[in-house]
């Protein structure tokens, strides 16, 4: 499939250097501060885990007396392996320090070199399991068979980590490639990651290592068992999105929800906090070989579809070029969007088909991620049934590479397995039947598909010019995405952030990227 858009490659170039232009500042501000959610991630890359009696992790009371006693602009890892004593693992220094009887400093001359040397050393061995678990993945894959494109991705959510294995399992069975588990409702908002197994959520499942943990476990039985490598999600977002995506590195999660900006619109999470938390998190996950899954389907629940369908595409390219300055490569980089023109508009067919077209030929190389329809289901079963249909259509006939599957259930009741069943047969009733369509499909250069395409990429490279000019920063202020409006200086989570000074260090950044100015 090239071009069948006819997209000007001068177009297409112009618009990722507008891209590149606007996201420059954005990341420089990324490398100029850290958060208390990174700082965490560096303990837990380290090893530390567990919680005191209150359900308080220990690294988050670890990172919070380092802030107290000599604050967090020179990092964590300086006066914590300063203050480790001999033999003294991070848990009890935690501990200790949690019942006042550790005095942090911060070290100089030979003996902030020891520290460096310590803490480099022990964070070395978190990113060894990180490469280690990444290279079974690449075992597996190579042993089992091979999933075709697009893969079937179905949500397992029921709140208790042991009803979901089951139902996973099952899901599974019945076809689908990859299950996501989505999150608690609000645990975005938690600034940190409970521990342990759980048992009790709403509308979703609590993300933590031990759940991460028992589901990779279980679908491994179940790949095994298939012949077929299932892939596992959950999500890198929130006020602890360092921490999230170091724990998928660590117990080998295959996909993980991670955008730059939704945290920001749709949590009302400080803007600094989040670009500074991305950057980190996707820099684990271009090491641990996780595709990334980015947000941009929301803004077409908010925003109108058809007039907001340039900010899809401008968030895409925003968010391809942060990902590959974080180290991302073009596979895993799975970019989102949606099935959401409201099915009475004359033509939305057409159009929808245009919109997705267009994410294909942006990004050949790209996972895309392909979201069902949502904004317009009514509860009649039967058209949600229906415009289900025409969505994974539309996914083959464009290349998508990922269909979340459609429920006609959606916006009624949390999906029964049966309903999840039908839809699983929706899709690869589609995606059997259409398997060869794509081949086929040639919209005329005149024709609505490419006309429209053409124009939704004219009007993301103006917009991409204005943002260029004024900021991003100042465009999301101004409500440019999803009409959310949401100030640098505002939001959840900005008594995190942190401005590093000179004597700033941390060794997961050091290895992950190399030594990088504050």
């Amino acid at each position: 499939m090239t071009n069948l858009l006819h997209l000007p490659a001068d177009d297409v170039t112009r618009a990722r250097a507008l891209a590149a232009e606007a996201g420059a500042p954005v990341v420089a501000i990324a490398r100029a501060h850290s958060t208390s959610s990174v700082e965490r991630a560096v303990l837990r890359l380290a090893g530390i885990c567990g919680a005191d009696v209150d359900g308080t992790p220990w690294v988050n009371r670890l990172v919070d007396e380092v802030a107290a006693q000599v604050g967090l602009e020179s990092g964590v890892a300086l006066p914590v392996w300063n203050a480790l004593e001999q033999s003294e693992d991070l848990v009890t220094l935690a501990q200790r320090a949690a019942a006042g009887r550790v005095d942090f400093a911060l070290p100089t001359g030979p003996a902030r070199e020891v520290a460096m040397a310590n803490a480099t050393r022990a964070v070395s061995l978190g990113l060894e399991r990180i490469d280690s678990q990444r290279r079974h993945r690449e075992l597996l894959v190579a042993s089992l068979a091979t999933p075709k494109r697009p893969w079937i991705y179905l949500i397992v959510a029921t709140g208790n980590i042991n009803e979901d294995i089951p139902q996973a399992q099952a899901a599974a069975r019945e076809g689908a490639d990859v299950i996501a588990v989505i999150r608690s409702t609000g645990q975005s908002l938690l600034d940190y990651v409970p521990e342990g197994a759980t048992t009790e959520g709403y509308a979703g499942t609590y993300a933590t290592q031990e759940n991460f943990k028992l589901m990779r476990a279980a679908l491994d039985e179940t790949s095994a068992e298939l012949g077929r490598y299932i892939r596992l999600t959950n999500y890198a977002s929130g006020l602890c999105m360092p921490e999230m995506a170091t724990l998928a590195g660590l117990e080998r999660l295959d996909m993980m929800l991670n955008d730059s900006m939704y945290g920001i619109l749709f949590r009302d999470i400080n803007p600094i906090r989040t670009f500074v938390d991305q950057r980190f998190s996707r820099q684990i996950h271009a090491r641990a070989g996780i595709i990334i899954n980015t947000g941009e389907d929301n803004y077409l629940t908010t925003a109108d579809p058809i007039e907001a369908a340039h900010t899809v595409t401008v968030s895409q390219l925003l968010n391809e070029f942060f990902a590959h300055e974080a180290g991302l490569a073009d596979w895993q980089i799975g970019l989102g969007h949606a099935f959401e023109i409201n099915p009475d508009t004359p033509n939305s067919f057409q159009l929808e088909l245009a919109h997705a077209l267009l994410a294909r030929e942006l990004f050949p190389d790209a996972p895309l991620k392909w979201m069902p329809p949502t904004k317009h289901m009514t509860g009649d079963i039967f058209r949600g049934y229906l415009l289900d249909g025409f969505f994974n259509l539309a996914g083959m006939l464009t290349g998508q590479d990922i269909l979340l599957v459609g429920m006609m259930t959606e916006a009624v009741v949390t999906p029964w397995l049966s309903d999840r069943d039908l839809a699983l047969q929706n899709v690869q009733y589609v995606r059997n039947a259409a398997a060869g369509l794509r081949d086929d499909f040639h919209p005329s250069r005149t024709g609505l598909i490419a006309v429209r395409g053409r124009h939704v990429l004219a009007e993301a490279i103006g917009l991409l010019d204005r943002i260029a000019d004024t900021g991003l920063l100042n465009a999301i202020a101004d409500g440019t995405f999803g009409l959310m409006h949401r100030p640098a200086n505002k939001g959840k989570g900005l008594a995190g952030v942190i401005t590093k000074d000179p004597y700033y260090f941390n060794p997961a950044s050091l290895l992950l990227e190399g030594p990088v100015s504050a």
